[in-house]
C-alpha cells in the first residue's frame, strides 16, 4: 500500500511537470521578425583574431537571423560613423545638404586624417568618414530637428541636446544594438522609412562599398573609443540578384590585439561568416 501511494504521487508529478513544460513558451530565441539561429562555427573567427564581439547576418528570404553570439547583438553601443547613414538622411531631407554632389569645404585647419584636409564631395566624405564634416552637418541641422526626426525615423537610442549635438555618436549615453541597425536597414532597403524616394535613392548610390554585374555591397564603417575602450561596426546589405542579407558587425579587441588592424578587422570577420554560411559573392 505505501508503495503504491508513492508510484501515485511519482506519477501525479510527471504529469504536473509536463502540464507546466507545455504551458511555458518555447525555449528557442526569437526576434519580432525572424528565428535565431546560432552558428558556433563563426566563433571561431573572432578567437583567432583577438578580438571579441558578434556578427550579425539577417537572410531575406528565409526570415533568419544567423550570429556567434546573441547576446551580444542585443547590447547597445554608441553607433559612432554608422550614424552617417542616418545623419546623412536627414541632412537630405531638411534641406542641409543638397545632394550628393554638395561639396564640404575644408576651412584650412589641420585634421586627424590627412585626406580630411581637402574640399570633399558629400559621397567622398562619407566614405573617408569625415567626422568633422558631419559634426558641421549635425550642428545645422541643430537639436530639435534631429530630435524629430530621429523619432520618426525610429533609429536605436539617441541622446541629443544643444550641447552634444556634434558628438553624440561618438560619445556620450546614445546607444544601437545590432539587432536595431538591422532592423533599420531593412526598413531602408524596403523603402519603408518615411523618406523621399530623392532621398532614399541618393543614399542607396552614396552607401555603395561594390559593385559588381551579380552582387552590390553597400554600408558603412564606424570606430568609437569611450572611456578607453575602442568599439567598432561594419553594417550593411549584400544583394545578390534576387537575394539580400542584412549585416551588423560589431566587434572590440582583446588586450594583446594588434590595434593597426582593427580598422580592417570589422569588414574581414563580415566577409568570411558570409563564406561560412555560404554566402558567395565574388
Amino acid at each position: 500500500m505505501y508503495k503504491s501511494k508513492i508510484y501515485i504521487f511519482i506519477i501525479i508529478a510527471i504529469l504536473l511537470s509536463s502540464c507546466t513544460e507545455n504551458k511555458n513558451p518555447d525555449t528557442k530565441k526569437k526576434t519580432i521578425s525572424g528565428n535565431q539561429i546560432v552558428k558556433p562555427e563563426l566563433q571561431s573567427m573572432f578567437d583567432s583574431l583577438d578580438v571579441i564581439g558578434s556578427v550579425l547576418i539577417y537572410d531575406f528570404q528565409k526570415d533568419l537571423y544567423y550570429s556567434n553570439n546573441f547576446k551580444w547583438a542585443k547590447k547597445g553601443k554608441l553607433p559612432a560613423s554608422t550614424f552617417k547613414v542616418v545623419n546623412s538622411i536627414i541632412a537630405l531631407e531638411s534641406g542641409v545638404v543638397k545632394d550628393d554632389r554638395s561639396i564640404f569645404k575644408w576651412d584650412g585647419e589641420k585634421r586627424w586624417m590627412k585626406q580630411w584636409e581637402q574640399d570633399l564631395i558629400f559621397k567622398d566624405a562619407f566614405h573617408l568618414s569625415c567626422v568633422p564634416c558631419f559634426q558641421d552637418v549635425a550642428r545645422k541641422i541643430g537639436a530639435e530637428r534631429m530630435n524629430n526626426y530621429l523619432t520618426k525615423l525610429d533609429y536605436g537610442n539617441m541622446e541629443v541636446d544643444s550641447n552634444n549635438i556634434d558628438l553624440f555618436w561618438l560619445e556620450g549615453k546614445s546607444r544601437i544594438n545590432q539587432f536595431q541597425q538591422i532592423d533599420f536597414l531593412k526598413r531602408f532597403n524596403n523603402s519603408k522609412l518615411p523618406i523621399s524616394r530623392r532621398t532614399e535613392e541618393i543614399m542607396k548610390r552614396v552607401m555603395i562599398i561594390e559593385e559588381r554585374e551579380n552582387y552590390r555591397l553597400s554600408g558603412k564603417t564606424g570606430w568609437s573609443d569611450s572611456n578607453g575602450m575602442d568599439n567598432g561596426w561594419f553594417v550593411g546589405y549584400l544583394e545578390l540578384g534576387p537575394k539580400s542579407y542584412i549585416f551588423a558587425t560589431n566587434v572590440e579587441p582583446k588586450q594583446r590585439f594588434d590595434m593597426d588592424k582593427f580598422s580592417s578587422v570589422r569588414k574581414e570577420i563580415t566577409f568570411i561568416a558570409f563564406k561560412k554560411l555560404d554566402i558567395h559573392y565574388n
